[in-house]
């Protein structure tokens, strides 16, 4: 939930929940990548994994493809975007992730295509991750509630960009830029997939992953009726961890690149 998306003011989850058990995602790597479309995108559920990750010294970096400049609807996205760019420095910093990038792509009007792959295989092979990390890019957040087109747009972009990543004869000007290819990405992993059949304990980083979407309080505050961070993030979570077992759980979809 992000980007002019009112269910927050729901009591319950706006959409049906699946109740299937869920596998423990794997955790022998040690770098990710994030990309998503907008600053706090990450912060609705995906925050406190990643506060679990960089805890076990693993690096994570994030890459926003906009500046989220088009968030907020009494704000000029000259002032917005700046605004949004410090809020998600601030958030990501709060789960141990010291490096943030920003594309620069129009917010609310990213078009898939060769751009966007060409941009998302860049950012892959420069940083050259074992995971790469995305959102939901369903059309629908289950049931008929639904996604929003930037999501859909950047999902898609990612899943073949990691691919163009590690093939040196698909954009081959990035090789002109001293990118070598880049074939060792072992999955995509997309937060909040309503398909997502795999699951991260987050009991002990709850806290810090709600921190993290706190941070973002000058987008929250314009949102009429957005429920305390707190509470939004602690319905889903407290759904999803009894399909681990466990208290607290994020979910994951997983589309493999390579044997684990």
């Amino acid at each position: 939930m992000t980007e002019h998306d009112d269910t927050a003011e729901q009591a319950g989850p706006p959409f049906p929940m699946p109740t299937a058990p869920l596998e423990p995602l794997p955790e022998n790597w040690e770098r990710a990548l994030v990309i998503a479309a907008h600053p706090d995108d990450v912060e609705y559920g995906a925050a406190a994994a990643i506060a679990r990750w960089t805890g076990q010294g693993k690096q994570v970096v994030y890459c926003m493809v906009t500046s989220g400049e088009a968030g907020i609807d009494t704000m000029p996205p000259e002032q917005t975007g700046p605004l949004r760019e410090k809020e998600e420095r601030d958030s990501a910093a709060v789960v141990g992730v010291d490096e943030v990038e920003f594309l620069g792509y129009p917010d609310g009007v990213i078009e898939y295509g060769l751009p966007l792959r060409r941009d998302v295989a860049r950012v892959i092979r420069r940083h050259r991750p074992d995971i790469v990390i995305t959102g939901n890019f369903h059309e629908t957040f289950g049931g008929v509630m639904l996604n929003q087109a930037d999501h859909i747009a950047v999902g898609k972009a990612v899943l073949d960009g990691a691919r163009d990543a590690g093939n040196r004869w698909v954009f081959t000007e990035l090789l002109d830029e001293g990118l070598e290819p880049w074939n060792k990405v072992r999955a995509i992993w997309a937060a909040g997939s309503p398909e997502a059949a795999h699951g991260v304990d987050i009991t002990d980083t709850f806290e810090l992953g709600v921190r993290s979407l706190e941070a973002h309080a000058g987008y929250l505050g314009a949102l009429p009726g957005h429920p305390e961070p707190a509470e939004f993030l602690g319905m889903f979570a407290r759904q999803a961890g009894p399909r681990l077992g466990v208290e607290c759980a994020s979910v994951f979809e997983v589309y493999p690149l390579m044997l684990y």
